[in-house]
């Protein structure tokens, strides 16, 4: 079986953190309906969801990628790089404590899970405006006994390493070049997003489909040419708080 946590969009979404992106009105209501679809998509797909309640004073924490990471041995919570955002880790350490042991990275290193691409025993972390070195080699620490190497990764004009690039299967990476240097992945092959769709290398593989953006129709067209089975999901207005599909569960396999 495969779980999926998730958490309902805060009343104050409207306060989200934005970096990358010029701050446009969120409508909390379309906001919500669309996460709610995004729900049943993994639904749908055959994922058991645990759905959160909102944290009302956590304006970014629908976005629960950012509070942790899960391997087959450990869930790692992570520590955000937005000050407002740290608080945001204790529902998910309840939530996870019941599916793997816990690790946790702490003070003075910062890192949000958005940042975090695991490729097998490979875990890279995109160096960014919340993800530090100091980071990487806490993370070495945490995780070296489990055989893992962590790898920093710098990035350009982008929020987090998985707005550049994310896992499609075990073989394939959708990224945009602009925004990672695709040396880093040697060994796989890499899928392009549409140079009209800068935004469209974050997907979300779970079980025998891609859970993909609406908004990226010639990416998406891509990867169906590569026989990918998509699941459309409208996120416009999650998209307005720098939010995309991996953002908005945490996948426990």
């Amino acid at each position: 079986m495969v779980i999926a946590v998730t958490r309902e969009v805060s009343s104050r979404f409207n306060e989200c953190e934005i970096t990358h992106i010029e701050r446009t009105p969120i409508d909390v209501t379309i906001a919500r309906i669309q996460h709610h679809e995004y729900v049943q998509a993994l639904a749908k797909i055959g994922c058991q969801v645990i759905e959160l309640p909102e944290e009302p004073d956590l304006p970014d924490s629908v976005f629960v990628e950012d509070t942790a990471f899960i391997l087959p041995e450990v869930a790692v919570i992570t520590r955000p790089g937005a000050d407002s955002r740290k608080p945001e880790t204790e529902s998910i350490i309840q939530a996870l404590s019941a599916h793997r042991p816990l690790v946790h990275v702490t003070a003075p290193a910062t890192v949000d899970g958005g940042d975090v691409l695991v490729l097998g025993k490979n875990i890279y972390v995109g160096l960014s405006m919340r993800s530090t070195m100091e980071a990487v080699t806490q993370l070495q620490n945490l995780l070296d006994n489990y055989g893992y190497k962590i790898t920093g990764v710098e990035l350009t004009d982008c929020l987090h390493l998985k707005t550049a690039v994310t896992r499609v299967d075990d073989k394939t990476l959708l990224i945009n070049k602009k925004w990672v240097d695709p040396a880093h992945f040697e060994g796989y092959e890499l899928i392009e997003v549409d140079p009209t769709e800068p935004f469209a290398a974050n997907c979300l593989p779970v079980k025998d489909s891609i859970i993909y953006p609406t908004a990226f129709p010639k990416t998406q067209e891509k990867l169906e040419q590569k026989g990918f089975r998509i699941v459309n999901v409208n996120l416009d207005e999650l998209a307005k708080a720098e939010g995309a599909v991996t953002c908005c569960s945490l996948i426990i396999e």
